[in-house]
């Protein structure tokens, strides 16, 4: 009897997920002896690290799934941490066969990367980037969002990646893997994970010219484990700068969404960061203008930044053989900028902002884009 209950704990604690991994225990090979004796499961486990961030919510979860086995009265959990020789079997795993070094997200990956750009800075792509991650994450798809704004890094504050002093934490290493942490269901990566220095109470500015930039997006994409994924977005600097043209030469099949104002002067900047993009190969795919007039409570409309903008853009990238459609026009919205100082995005803390509705709207066709697989490699199961 013992030896069947013992079967079902070890199937239980078998399917918690680690929740930066995302998979389950079992397949991570991190369940170690169980045992079951007068109503008592004791359960061994092995964390990936010794201060495994997760430690305390595996052990939970793990105690909880063992506890929740018919005939289970007690749950003794034992922590251990995996050896060196475990952890290289993981990560290869992980890895998936691939070589170190060597890039996920190729012409024939169906992850569709997509980066967010902008002619100028202070049009909230970033912003727009966040709200839209976490959208699409709510629609059910494998989400992942690069940082790329190295100089300007917001992200992990958009998305409450931050402790008490406003400091985004230092991801989890696995050898010579990066685990992203999560928000909303977002995997994240940003340099700003990666300057906090002991004892100060400020993130490090970054000073850094093309060649440590290139090397920076690089290993995101590189050293980042996101796992599978639909959607990988890259919040892009503003302009057409170092990084803009790294991300081309590394992701030159990378699709490209501009964001902009309605103000004439955004809008002409914005074209030419599309334009850019275009010759590195990449593909606009769409427009979203932020900022756009808002209904005031009195029923007047405040058209702050002017109109037309994001549709001077679309006309602009358009060509005959393929429409850049505008996908969005995101109007003012007290909610959009307090759910980013909040680390709350507004997608999910007011759903019913117009602001939220425009970007989900944007997000919704995003997702239901058919994409072109011409050129990459079909694995069919025979």
């Amino acid at each position: 009897m013992s030896v069947d209950v013992a079967a079902r704990v070890r199937a239980a604690v078998a399917a918690v997920t680690d929740p930066e991994l995302r998979r389950p225990l079992g397949e991570l090979d991190m369940v170690r002896d169980i045992a079951v004796r007068d109503g008592v499961a004791e359960v061994g486990i092995a964390l990936t690290i010794v201060g495994c961030p997760a430690a305390d919510r595996i052990e939970r979860d793990v105690r909880d799934a063992a506890a929740a086995v018919a005939g289970i009265d007690a749950v003794d959990v034992r922590v251990g941490v995996m050896s060196p020789a475990e952890r290289t079997a993981l990560t290869e795993k992980l890895r998936g066969g691939r070589a170190k070094r060597e890039m996920p997200f190729g012409p024939d990956s169906l992850t569709r990367v997509i980066a967010v750009t902008s002619g100028k800075g202070g049009v909230g792509k970033s912003t727009v980037t966040a709200n839209l991650a976490v959208a699409l994450a709510a629609q059910g798809l494998r989400v992942g969002l690069i940082d790329a704004d190295v100089h300007g890094f917001s992200i992990p504050g958009l998305l409450g990646l931050v402790d008490a002093d406003g400091l985004p934490p230092a991801p989890t290493r696995l050898d010579d893997l990066i685990l992203p942490p999560v928000a909303y269901g977002v995997k994240v990566i940003s340099i700003g994970m990666f300057l906090r220095r002991p004892g100060e109470d400020a993130a490090g500015a970054v000073a850094w010219r093309g060649p440590m930039l290139h090397r920076t997006v690089q290993q995101f994409l590189t050293d980042v484990f996101f796992g599978d994924l639909d959607v990988l977005l890259l919040d892009m600097p503003p302009g057409t700068g170092d990084v803009a043209i790294s991300v081309g030469q590394l992701l030159p099949h990378a699709e490209v969404l501009v964001v902009t104002t309605p103000q004439a002067a955004a809008a002409e900047v914005a074209v030419r960061s599309g334009l850019v993009a275009r010759q590195t190969g990449q593909r606009p795919i769409g427009v979203i203008e932020n900022m756009a007039a808002m209904t005031l409570p009195d029923g007047t409309v405040l058209d702050l930044f002017g109109a037309g903008g994001g549709a001077e853009v679309a006309r602009a990238l358009s060509s005959d053989d393929a429409a850049v459609p505008l996908l969005a026009s995101v109007p003012l919205s007290p909610a959009l900028r307090t759910g980013g100082d909040d680390g709350r995005p507004v997608v999910l803390s007011a759903p019913d902002d117009p602001a939220a509705r425009a970007i989900v709207e944007a997000a919704t066709a995003l997702a239901t884009r058919p994409r072109g697989l011409a050129g990459k490699p079909l694995r069919l199961g025979l």
